[in-house]
């Protein structure tokens, strides 16, 4: 089965899919649009391509484990999105992914300018595989 990891953001997704077994997530996109539809469109459009049957997305919980605002957004835009796929979805903690998503990029010689394109896929694996690791 494979799998749709996505940080979401309000101008960047990051996008990762899982291999075919559910073992490894892979950087796929970022997708950058801050129209809420068209984010929509786009997202589905690589979830059809790749044929997943499940959505897993990075919930934006606070330090303390509270949500806030934005992990309302994010849920919507979950919600939404596996209504226009018909799969489930799946909140997953995404405390301190964008961070270690900058600390391996940082680590592998990724410079700042290119380290921020490519920073929001890679926290969408982390997210991805943690999901995988805990199934």
């Amino acid at each position: 089965m494979k799998i749709l990891g996505l940080d979401y953001g309000e101008a960047r997704i990051g996008v990762a899919v899982s291999d075919a077994l559910g073992m490894l997530a892979n950087p796929l996109d970022t997708i950058c649009e801050k129209d809420r539809e068209k984010q929509l469109e786009k997202t589905a459009e690589v979830a059809k391509l790749h044929k997943v049957e499940k959505i897993v997305v990075g919930n934006p919980k606070r330090m303390d484990g509270t949500l806030g605002h934005r992990a309302e957004y994010t849920e919507q835009f979950a919600r939404d999105l596996s209504e226009i796929l018909n799969v489930p979805y799946i909140m997953w903690d995404e405390r301190l992914s964008s961070s270690e998503a900058h600390r391996i990029l940082e680590s592998g010689g990724v410079s700042g300018k290119k380290r921020k394109t490519k920073v929001d896929k890679i926290a969408a694996v982390i997210i991805l595989q943690g999901y995988l690791d805990s199934i």
